[in-house]
């Protein structure tokens, strides 16, 4: 009995011995596991991030994202980086972009018809606004242009944005608003005269499948070095390899940061190529999404 208790004794110290053993190898274990995230973490927290692996590609249409896929960034040292860089700036010319007015830039609502809570939300949530009166296309009874009270948003870092675009590309207002509504917002967002040139309603060009689409050849027969950035894709129906569809903008969403965390890298990137159209061609497939919708490759312009 006394051999039995012994055995038993020493076979409960050697399982508990081993019992610690696993317990230390997992803890261990487990650390290890932890130290990437730690580290993800660590590095986040003080500004690095790790790069976010590119979205494969689709024949779907899909506007930018809320956050811009990183620039792949060239291996070689900075100071070369930038010699190239002053280079190609050097040999190609300035880059046009050409910008929507209405849910791209502002959103605007007629003051009686906007919702006290949504423009409550609006301000709250720290969104630049104005009021304006402007010409409707409406007449009034005795004949005359109805004059409408409109409340206007303007899209986060708009002003920013236009300062910072302005350096490396001649800027371009194309809206298929009428004059007389849009010139009042227009005067407001741009009191520094960034914009080169102003294009209003009669400057689109109608056609079978859709009106008022925006023909970037009147401003350029050279389509190489010449975006447009729009929410609605239509409006580049005819040269759907030069278009930037960005997410829509109104009062209503949470404030975004399209302007200056999207679309500024992306037109940076852009500036500095000789010909834009294989970018947004591989990044957006424009011209296989009008075709989904019923349109022939053969309709938009050859260039």
């Amino acid at each position: 009995m006394a051999d039995a208790g012994q055995g038993e004794v020493v076979y409960t110290t050697k399982t508990l011995i081993w019992n610690s053993v696993l317990n230390w190898f997992g803890f261990l274990l487990e650390i290890f596991i932890q130290i990437p995230l730690v580290t993800t973490q660590l590095l986040s927290f003080i500004g690095i991030h790790y790069p976010i692996p590119a979205l494969s590609s689709s024949t779907s249409f899909k506007p930018l994202p809320v956050v811009e896929l990183p620039i792949l960034r060239s291996s070689a040292p900075a100071a070369d980086v930038a010699d190239e860089d002053d280079d190609r700036h050097h040999h190609i010319e300035k880059l046009t972009l050409v910008l929507d007015l209405d849910e791209t830039l502002i959103c605007a609502y007629e003051t009686s018809s906007l919702p006290a809570a949504l423009r409550n939300q609006a301000i709250e949530a720290g969104l630049s606004w104005f009021e304006f009166e402007c010409m409707s296309s409406d007449k009034e009874t005795n004949g005359k242009p109805k004059v409408n009270q409109v409340t206007v948003f303007e899209r986060p870092g708009l002003n920013e944005f236009l300062k910072r675009a302005s350096e490396f590309a001649d800027l371009v207002l194309f809206t298929a608003g009428l004059e007389g509504y849009a010139r009042p917002f227009v005067d407001r967002i741009d009191s520094e005269k960034l914009f080169c040139h102003r294009l209003y309603r009669p400057s689109t060009t109608n056609t079978q499948y859709r009106e008022h689409v925006k023909d970037l050849s009147s401003l350029s027969k050279d389509l190489r070095r010449i975006v447009l950035v729009d929410n609605n894709p239509f409006s580049f129906l005819l040269q759907p390899l030069n278009g930037i569809p960005c997410v829509p903008f109104s009062a209503g969403q949470p404030p975004d940061q399209q302007l200056l965390d999207v679309l500024l890298p992306l037109l940076r990137h852009l500036s500095i190529q000789k010909d834009v159209r294989p970018v947004l061609h591989e990044r957006f497939h424009m011209p296989e999404w009008f075709q989904k919708h019923g349109i022939p490759a053969s309709f938009w312009t050859q260039n």
